[in-house]
């Protein structure tokens, strides 16, 4: 099986325009996603997908490999698609760029929960959700069955607390691990009524009936940067991190 990553990078988000160029502890913060993706030990190649001629220059600048996509996808999963349509890899990984604090090890769990799992289309990574995360709108909670395979995912706090029952609150990491064939087929579905109700395109997964093989990682923590506000937090934990990325390999 031959592993692709792919890295989606947009400039025109609504919330904070120009988000992969974002200066983060002096690089660009979709420089610090692409040198953490290439750690993965299972991901054979990785490409940024752009469709913004400056994100482009600058990835290129620091030696990435970089193809343009339409200007027109509703979504990073078309853009994903696009590129993932012109390479023979069996295996697509989804490597958000908003996340410059994903590890290797953490790619590699989601690849293998797909990998040992032949039931499953597609898999994704959660930990356990911090206090202020389960409140927070932009920290995707899940909830997970017995068997590994997620059951629903929210911006709401899930699973509801009516009394103590000592069940964990998931969080998810924007990560999803595809097989080729089912990620090309799922960008021709419409989208469903969760995923416009909530805005997360794993619903449509769900809704038509697949199922998402889930990894719990542990001692990871996913700190996503959704808003200005969220750059002096990653910061501050990249400077909390005792080796340099390098010395990690």
């Amino acid at each position: 099986m031959t592993v692709l990553a792919i890295l989606p990078a947009r400039f025109g988000s609504t919330r904070f325009p120009g988000k992969p160029l974002t200066p983060i502890a002096g690089k660009p913060m979709i420089q610090h996603v692409w040198e953490r993706t290439r750690i993965a030990k299972r991901v054979d190649a990785v490409i940024i997908a752009t469709d913004d001629e400056r994100i482009m220059s600058a990835c290129q600048e620091f030696g990435a490999e970089v193809e343009m996509t339409a200007l027109d996808h509703p979504t990073g999963t078309d853009r994903l698609a696009e590129v993932a349509a012109r390479h023979p890899h069996d295996v697509i990984v989804n490597v958000q760029g908003d996340e410059p604090l994903i590890e290797g090890f953490v790619i590699d769990a989601a690849i293998e929960a797909l990998l040992q799992d032949d039931l499953a289309a597609m898999s994704t990574v959660v930990h356990r959700a911090e206090a202020a995360a389960f409140e927070d709108p932009n920290r995707v909670k899940v909830v997970v069955d017995s068997a590994g395979f997620a059951l629903y995912f929210s911006r709401a706090p899930i699973p509801y607390r009516r009394r103590d029952t000592g069940i964990a609150a998931l969080q998810h990491v924007g990560l999803y691990v595809y097989r080729r064939e089912f990620l090309l087929k799922f960008i021709e579905l419409e989208r469903s009524p969760a995923e416009r109700s909530e805005e997360l395109e794993q619903l449509r997964v769900l809704e038509n009936g697949h199922r998402i093989r889930v990894a719990e990682i542990e001692g990871w923590t996913s700190i996503p940067v959704d808003v200005p506000e969220d750059v002096p937090i990653v910061e501050a934990a990249l400077a909390r991190l005792s080796k340099p990325i390098e010395a990690r390999e």
